[in-house]
């Protein structure tokens, strides 16, 4: 993705915040890459709220270079998972930030955690089969 100067601040760089922006967006396009559908709250079958985010700066970004988000699940939990980000510049490598997020898996109406829906669990570790350990029985 393009760095937009909208996207900066007064200083000419990416604003901080901005970072976790473009890690929640590709978090997005990944869940629904995977065919979970959590996107639309009228047919998702639970809500995902981030609970928890972190990121270490790592490197300047500015305005019109070009980044690409890599970023995967690090721990499923039972009712909740985390994801693992890094940005940095496309062609160079250059490392940008690096983080996390920590999703928990809630029901639509109650507001309060559930199991992750055994589809979710299931194409999660069909693309990351290294998470298929003793993990998935954690109380989280």
């Amino acid at each position: 993705m393009v760095v937009r100067f909208s996207d900066t601040d007064a200083q000419g760089h990416l604003y901080f915040a901005n970072y976790l922006v473009y890690a929640d967006e590709v978090a997005g396009f990944y869940m629904e890459e995977l065919g979970l559908g959590a996107m639309n709250p009228q047919t998702a079958p639970c809500f995902i709220f981030t609970v928890n985010i972190n990121c270490d700066y790592l490197g300047e970004c500015r305005a019109y270079e070009t980044v690409s988000v890599d970023l995967g699940y690090t721990r499923l939990g039972r009712s909740s998972a985390e994801l693992a980000f890094s940005l940095q510049e496309k062609d160079s490598g250059r490392p940008l930030a690096r983080g996390s997020l920590t999703q928990v898996f809630t029901d639509k109406q109650s507001r309060k955690a559930i199991s992750i829906p055994a589809h979710f669990r299931a194409a999660i570790l069909a693309r990351q089969p290294e998470l298929n350990t003793e993990q998935h029985g954690q109380s989280s």
